[in-house]
């Protein structure tokens, strides 16, 4: 079998267990890790995850062509990212990564109607599931994780008050939120930095959402939510934030990106980008997540946003690289979906539950263990728009870390405290 020759290579660390479709058993060990045990119930995939394991393997656990008979997905997905580095050493993945990287660029291209497409897939999904495994504001992005005991309802707001403190909020001035989301950051803005607040989401169900939010919290005069494309703005604002925005972006559309804001920010004003990018150089999105999951999403690497910026003319003040943060939210987010698996398999079905697993816990296993992470750019038009040292920072959270967490203890459900695997 083609697949065992190249997994006696491949696997270093932890032990895989492969029972094939004729029944045979293969074992493939490493130095002491993680331990599975997967059922191959289809010949093709003998061929097929030798070939092209990034896209066909999730494809057979969600379709229930391999399933696990010891071990945990989580334990499977260890296995297999850990042994990655070796897996890419290999000719057909060498010669498969270098066709990716060929044809990437061209998928890139994101105009209107596209991004309205891509974003329709993923977000305007059923309310309720989102209800299942978010915090209680929605907040559908990396948390920021201050200590091990914080809750995810802290964690997201410790981001939403981090977030708040680079912008410089003034009184009274203008903010716009690209990607608005739920509308839970453009509602703390508002009420933190006393401003006005404009979100904007290409998400039918997300708008709907958010502006029944303002209403209901009687702010609908302070923050108001549109239905549209980013580069669809014309007003100028003093403050810009895009969280977990820029991924859908495209690289193709990065120069764009950077001179819209350019030409929507004051000559004084503050930019904040939050969102995932790469330690590494520049490398195709996994194939099963941009196929099944999010359809247009783009990892950027630190290179290729700097250049678009420099093409700009904007200034970059600050950088903050979250390490690891991303991966313990994506594991709240995953334990709290299979302890609503039910109630999610009700909405969909069991291979909805199957595709979502594997991302989530795809996901976190990746930022835990390769190039993956979350950053934070500050971004101006002058030198002097921000202080010129970063004690703004710890001083503004100091004062707003006590009633903004208080808050959120509150509204926190009871969830156990869980362990880190």
């Amino acid at each position: 079998m083609l697949l065992a020759r190249l997994s006696d290579h491949v696997v270093q660390v932890g032990t895989l267990k492969v029972i094939s479709a004729t029944g045979k058993t293969y074992v493939f060990s490493g130095a002491p890790g993680p331990s599975a045990t997967i059922r191959l119930h289809d010949r093709a995939l003998h061929y097929k995850l030798a070939f092209n394991p990034s896209l066909y393997f999730g494809e057979a656990y969600m379709d229930g062509s391999l399933t696990i008979e010891e071990g945990t997905l989580h334990d499977l997905m260890e296995i297999a990212v850990r042994n990655s580095g070796h897996t890419e050493r290999h000719l057909p993945f060498a010669l498969l990564r270098k066709t990716w990287l060929r044809s990437h660029r061209p998928r890139q291209y994101n105009p209107m109607g596209k991004a309205r497409h891509n974003v329709a897939h993923h977000y305007d999904l059923s309310d309720a599931l989102y209800s299942l495994f978010l915090d209680k504001d929605r907040q559908y992005s990396c948390a920021y994780f201050t200590t091990d005991n914080d809750s995810l309802e802290i964690a997201q707001d410790n981001k939403k008050r981090h977030i708040a403190t680079k912008l410089l909020l003034q009184p009274g001035g203008k903010v716009l939120d690209i990607g608005s989301g739920w509308g839970g950051l453009a509602l703390y803005l508002a009420q933190v930095g006393a401003v006005e607040v404009t979100g904007v989401t290409l998400s039918a169900e997300q708008h709907k959402v958010s502006a029944q939010r303002a209403a209901e919290a009687g702010r609908s005069d302070r923050v108001r939510f549109h239905l549209g494309d980013y580069r669809e703005e014309a007003d100028v604002y003093d403050r810009i934030v895009s969280v977990g925005m820029f991924e859908h972006v495209g690289k193709r559309n990065y120069d764009e990106f950077f001179q819209k804001v350019r030409d929507l920010l004051t000559e004084d004003g503050v930019t904040l980008l939050h969102s995932i990018g790469r330690f590494d150089e520049p490398s195709p999105v996994n194939p099963y997540v941009r196929k099944y999951v999010f359809p247009g999403v783009d990892v950027p690497s630190l290179s290729e946003v700097l250049q678009a910026v420099e093409r700009s003319s904007l200034l970059v003040t600050d950088i903050e690289i979250l390490r690891l943060h991303y991966a313990n939210t994506l594991r709240e987010w995953r334990r709290r979906f299979q302890a609503n698996r039910d109630q999610v398999k009700a909405l969909y079905d069991e291979r909805f539950c199957r595709m979502w697993e594997f991302y989530l816990t795809g996901c976190e296993v990746s930022f835990r263990h390769t190039g993956q992470m979350v950053f934070q750019m500050q971004l101006t038009k002058r030198q002097d728009a921000v202080p010129l040292t970063r004690d703004y920072i710890t001083e503004w959270e100091r004062a707003h870390i006590g009633r903004t967490n208080l808050a959120a203890r509150h509204a926190s459900p009871c969830y156990p405290r869980l362990s880190t695997n």
